[in-house]
C-alpha cells in the first residue's frame, strides 16, 4: 500500500507488517523482549480483542495509566485499530490528578499495571463511570479487576483472544480522533488534546522524511509514552520509516551508553536535562570499550537546550543534538534543526511541514529578529481541546493556532523560541525573558541546572530571581553569581537574589517546573 493512501494508524502499521513481516520492531530493553513487525500485529489483534470483549468501541477512551513497557505500545495500536481514543495518562501524578483526567476524558476502561493500581484505586473513588480496570502483570498476563469482571475475564482468557486473531477491521477516516492528552496545565486545568489519525500520520511523515530515517534506524525510546515526544519521534517516525524502536523503561545515565551500544542505536529522543546529566556523568565521553559508531544525532524538545550544555554534550560524546520545537497540540514536532551543516545552534530549526509565523499582539505577523508569539498552522495541529469550545475559539483566533510560546525568526527563516508567554518577567515594563538569564548562569562552571522567575515586587511589579544547582563538591556564594550574570547582562536584566537549592524540581520528562519555583 502507498504511504500517500494511509487513511488511519492501521492502514500504516499494516502497509510495514506487509513489507517488514519478519524484521525486528521493537525489543524491550528490561525485560529482553524482541519482536518483529508480525509478532507485534498479533499482539496488537490480541490487545484489540480484550478491549472488544469488555466493551471498549469506537469513539470510545481508555485511560492507559502504565509506565514504559511493550504492552504500552500494543495498547496504543489495539486502540487506533478499533477506533477508540488511546488515553495516556502520567504516571507520577497524584490520584486527584489522575481522577480529574479520566473523568474529563469520560474513558470507560482504564488499562494499568499492578505497582500502579494502589494508586489507581484511590483515583476512581469519584470515578463512577469506570466499567473495567484491566491489570497487565509483569508475567504479560492480563486480568480485568472490576465492572463486568467474570465474563469478561472468561472472554479474555477464550483461545479465541489468546490466539490474537484479527480484530474487527473498521473504516477509520484520517478525521477520526486517536489519541486524547492532557496538557500540563501550566495555566490552569489540563486540557484534553484531541490528535486526530490524520494529525498523527501526517506528523509522523514529517519527521521521519526531515530526519531521513530509513529501515537502517533504530530508536531508543527513553521519554515516558505517557508524551506524545515518545508516541512520534522514537515510535511512529520509525514505524513511518520501517525502522525499530528499543523500548527502555526509564532513562537511565549510569546505562545510557550501554544501551546505546548494545543495541546499535542510531538515534534517540531526550530533554535538556538527560543531556546534562549525561555530561556530568561522563566527564571524559563515552565509556572505553563501548561501540556508538551507528548513533547518528540526539533529538531535544519539550524546553529549550541551554546552549552550554549542548557544546559540552557534542564535544564529549561525538553526537550532534537536533533541537526542535512542539507541543501537544502540533502532534509533537513543528520544526526541527537540519541534519546537515545548516544546523545551528541556538535555534530549534526550520517547519518540517507546517506553517510557522510570528504575530504581535493583534495577530498581525512580524518581521525578522522581532519577539512576538508563535502560531502555527497544518495537517498536524491538532483538532481541538475535549470539550472546551472556549478554550479552542481562543487559541484558533485568525485561523492560526497560537502556542503560548515567544519567539523570532531570522533573516534565513530559522527560529529561536525565547519564553513561554506566560513566563515572562515584566520589571518597570521592560520584557525580560527568563531562558536568556538561565544560559549566562548555566555558562559559571560551577553551576548545574539553573532556573529564573519572576517574583511580586511593589516598586517595579516584577524582580527577577534565579534558583541555582551546583557542580558536585562545588561551592559559590550569590554575590559570585550576581557579579558573573552583571558582566554579561544588562543591569535590569539580572536576578536580585540568587537561591541554592539541592535539587530543582522536575516533571516527567526532566523539564524544570518554573511554575513550582514560581510559587
Amino acid at each position: 500500500m502507498a504511504k500517500s493512501s494511509l487513511q488511519n494508524i492501521n492502514d500504516l502499521l499494516e502497509s510495514q507488517v506487509q513489507k517488514y513481516p519478519d524484521k525486528l520492531f521493537l525489543i524491550g530493553e528490561s525485560y529482553k523482549t524482541a519482536i518483529t513487525y508480525s509478532e507485534f500485529n498479533f499482539e496488537v489483534n490480541r490487545a484489540a480483542n480484550i478491549l472488544l470483549s469488555v466493551g471498549v468501541s469506537k469513539g470510545k477512551c481508555v485511560s492507559l495509566y502504565l509506565t514504559n513497557r511493550v504492552e504500552y505500545l500494543t495498547c496504543y495500536f489495539a486502540c487506533f485499530r478499533i477506533g477508540a481514543w488511546a488515553g495516556p495518562v502520567n504516571a507520577l501524578l497524584k490520584p486527584q490528578e489522575i481522577a480529574f483526567i479520566i473523568t474529563n476524558s469520560e474513558a470507560v476502561t482504564v488499562v494499568t499495571q499492578s505497582d500502579l493500581l494502589e494508586n489507581l484505586r484511590l483515583a476512581l473513588v469519584n470515578v463512577p463511570a469506570i466499567r473495567e480496570v484491566i491489570v497487565i502483570e509483569d508475567s504479560g498476563q492480563w486480568s480485568v479487576i472490576s465492572g463486568q469482571s467474570n465474563a469478561a475475564q472468561a472472554r479474555i482468557e477464550s483461545g479465541m483472544i489468546k490466539k490474537g486473531d484479527d480484530a474487527a477491521s473498521l473504516q477509520l477516516s484520517a478525521d477520526d480522533e486517536a489519541v486524547i492528552i492532557y496538557t500540563s496545565g501550566t495555566t490552569g486545568r489540563p486540557k484534553g488534546v484531541l490528535l486526530t489519525h490524520g494529525n498523527l500520520l501526517a506528523n509522523a511523515e514529517q519527521i521521519a522524511r526531515w530526519l531521513r530515517l530509513t529501515e537502517e534506524d533504530r530508536a531508543l525510546m527513553i521519554m515516558p509514552l505517557f508524551h506524545v515526544n515518545a508516541l512520534m519521534t522514537t515510535c511512529m517516525a520509525a514505524l513511518w520509516a520501517g525502522g525499530s524502536v528499543v523500548l527502555a523503561p526509564r532513562f537511565s545515565a549510569s546505562r545510557h551508553w550501554n544501551t546505546i551500544s548494545d543495541y546499535g542505536v542510531t538515534y534517540f529522543g531526550s530533554v535538556a536535562t538527560m543531556l546534562s546529566m549525561l555530561n556530568h556523568t561522563y566527564p571524559e565521553g563515552v565509556p572505553e570499550g563501548l561501540d556508538t559508531s551507528r548513533l547518528r544525532f540526539a533529538l531535544c524538545g519539550s524546553a529549550p537546550v541551554p546552549v552550554e550544555v549542548m557544546k559540552t554534550f557534542e564535544s564529549l560524546f561525538n553526537c550532534p543534538v537536533i533541537e526542535g520545537y512542539g507541543l501537544s497540540e502540533s502532534t509533537c514536532r513543528s520544526t526541527f534543526n537540519p541534519i546537515d551543516e545548516r544546523r545551528r545552534v541556538g535555534s530549534v530549526g526550520l517547519p518540517i511541514g507546517n506553517e510557522m509565523k510570528i504575530f504581535d499582539e493583534k495577530d498581525r505577523e512580524l518581521g525578522p529578529n522581532e519577539v512576538g508569539e508563535i502560531v502555527l498552522r497544518g495537517p498536524n495541529i491538532m483538532k481541538g481541546y475535549y470539550k472546551n469550545e472556549a478554550a479552542t475559539r481562543e487559541a484558533f483566533r485568525s485561523g492560526w493556532f497560537h502556542t503560548g510560546d515567544l519567539g523570532y525568526r531570522d533573516e534565513d527563516g530559522f527560529f529561536y523560541v525565547v519564553d513561554r508567554k506566560s513566563d515572562m518577567i515584566i520589571r518597570g515594563g521592560e520584557n525580560i525573558y527568563p531562558r536568556e538569564i538561565d544560559e549566562v548562569l548555566y555558562r559559571h562552571p560551577k553551576v548545574k541546572d539553573a532556573a529564573t522567575v519572576g517574583v511580586k515586587d511593589e516598586l517595579y511589579g516584577e524582580e527577577v530571581k534565579s534558583f541555582v544547582v551546583l557542580r558536585e563538591g562545588e561551592s559559590a556564594t550569590e554575590q559570585e553569581l550576581l557579579d558573573f550574570c552583571r558582566e554579561r547582562l544588562a543591569d535590569f536584566k539580572c536576578p536580585k537574589t540568587i537561591e541554592f537549592l539541592n535539587d530543582i524540581p522536575k516533571g516527567p520528562t526532566g523539564k524544570l517546573l518554573k511554575r513550582e519555583l514560581a510559587k
